[in-house]
């Protein structure tokens, strides 16, 4: 023992070092590190953080998906309230495919210098005017459904703080209604295939807790019914039991530790026909107004349910569009990058066929699709869309750094995740007042924006005040003749 423990320290190094070697040499799922013992295993640590490596040193200003530096780097410098703005013109290829050109009036709106921007902007429309209790968000900007239990407590609470001190509603996402979701936003709740915190011993759809939480919880202002999602469209999943802790288990009324499918399709409906009966007897036993949401392919039911509502005068409240981009939830790649329409095909499509049925007033549409800066915001609003969903934008403004490992339980920043040791870095004190910067810059760039094009609100662009580069024919061209129609004009609501 005493000669083991006198050998010089790079002796236990050389053994150490030679141990690694033959481990390497004589295992076999791993080819590089048994042809190249030790130096094999450079290779995948590279391999690691090349993610890392690429997004901090490799990848220019505007390469990297889904958002690029200078789109992070504007929501960071929004949320802490520094100096977001950009010297020497732009660094952007104006002449690529797709890229927005919003048009100045020659006269800007004249308005008070004195102005304040740090408010929300209210939506035109009011959602569901012919029921109990009808509801007028009291911003244009909004956050996206995004569960608890996807994303961690801290980061939840954060989020509801900072709607709060903001003036934006919450969506819950479809994991349920958690005390996270309590200090003080409205709340649109949201529930999907799983009905999550509505749900009966068998899974299936219970109106009467649904009616009961309605009632708990004055702050729930608006009631969204997933269909589908832009980050796997058509596609249910499955909650490892391992997550389901008792906290989790009592907010979405499921067993704790068992593992919990969320199916792809309604078990409370298989038709729109069915579908409208299910919106019209909760709207009728809450009073809220009820909306759907989901991703596009398909038109032929969306037209089968405008001739209904057309026919009938029933009917969502509110139609939210995701866009086939994906979002904050995890998919298989060939969900996520080839199922379901682009939001910008996506809502057009859509909106066309509300439109021919002259039913585009009676509904609020909402975007939902990386439509978190102010000229994606503009030009979805020009298309038609009354209020916009932030997910991804708002989880940067609380510090998310685009790891892209939210399927992991690993998330860096405490975001995405449960594990309580990477949570605790995450104070919502501080990012709620983040998230409420963040949206007060979006908000106002956008009136700014707004006024320059000679208007007093969003709601009042049109199709014709945003061109779009066609690329290759060397021209620009109107949304309008780009996407087929023209906006409706919208009529403000009368507080």
């Amino acid at each position: 023992m005493n000669f083991i423990t006198s050998l010089p320290w790079w002796v236990y190094l050389v053994l150490i070092i030679v141990t690694i070697i033959l481990r390497d040499i004589f295992q076999k799922r791993h080819t590089i590190v048994h042809n190249f013992p030790l130096i094999g295993h450079i290779r995948y640590l590279l391999e690691s953080i090349g993610p890392e490596l690429r997004q901090y040193i490799v990848a220019n200003n505007r390469e990297e998906l889904p958002f690029n530096r200078r789109q992070r780097s504007w929501v960071y410098a929004s949320s802490k309230k520094e100096n977001h703005y950009q010297g020497f013109g732009t660094d952007q290829d104006i002449h690529e495919a797709g890229y927005i050109f919003i048009k100045p009036a020659l006269m800007p709106l004249k308005t008070d210098p004195n102005e304040s921007f740090d408010k929300p902007c209210a939506s035109a429309k009011i959602m569901g005017a012919h029921r109990d209790k009808p509801y007028r968000p009291k911003s244009i900007i909004n956050i996206s459904a995004m569960s608890y239990g996807s994303l961690s407590a801290a980061a939840v609470s954060a989020l509801n703080q900072g709607a709060h001190q903001f003036g934006c509603y919450h969506n819950t996402g479809e994991g349920g209604l958690s005390p996270y979701h309590k200090f003080g936003s409205d709340v649109c709740f949201h529930f999907g295939t799983g009905y999550f915190g509505v749900r009966d011993h068998d899974g299936n759809f219970d109106l009467d807790k649904m009616v009961a939480l309605v009632q708990a919880n004055p702050n729930i202002k608006m009631i969204e019914v997933k269909l589908s999602q832009g980050a796997k469209p058509g596609k249910g999943g499955v909650l490892p039991g391992s997550k389901i802790t008792k906290e989790l288990a009592e907010i979405r009324h499921v067993k704790v530790g068992e593992a919990v499918l969320s199916p792809a399709s309604h078990s409370a409906f298989s038709n729109i026909p069915e579908m409208v009966d299910f919106i019209e007897t909760i709207a009728k036993h809450t009073g809220l107004p009820v909306g759907i949401k989901a991703a596009v392919g398909k038109l032929e039911m969306w037209e089968e349910l405008a001739i209904l509502m057309k026919d009938t005068g029933y009917g969502p409240d509110f139609i939210t569009i995701d866009g086939g981009e994906g979002g904050t939830g995890a998919a298989p790649p060939s969900f996520a990058d080839h199922v379901a329409l682009p939001w910008v095909y996506a809502f057009s499509s859509v909106y066309k066929v509300f439109q021919r049925y002259g039913l585009t007033q009676r509904i609020t549409f909402i975007g939902s699709g990386k439509l978190g800066m102010p000229d994606s915001a503009i030009m979805a609003l020009a298309m038609g869309v009354d209020i916009i969903n932030v997910a991804r934008e708002a989880l940067m403004s609380i510090g998310c750094i685009q790891a892209q490992v939210c399927h992991t339980n690993r998330c860096p920043t405490g975001i995405a995740t449960n594990n309580k040791w990477l949570e605790a870095g995450l104070d919502p004190a501080l990012k709620s007042v983040r998230f409420a910067n963040y949206m007060k810059t979006l908000t106002k760039e956008i009136i700014e924006i707004t006024h320059a094009c000679g208007y007093e609100h969003p709601s009042q662009f049109n199709m014709d005040d945003i061109d779009v580069s066609m690329g290759d024919n060397a021209h620009t061209a109107p949304l309008r003749l780009a996407y087929g129609y023209q906006k409706d004009e919208v009529v403000m609501a009368k507080d």
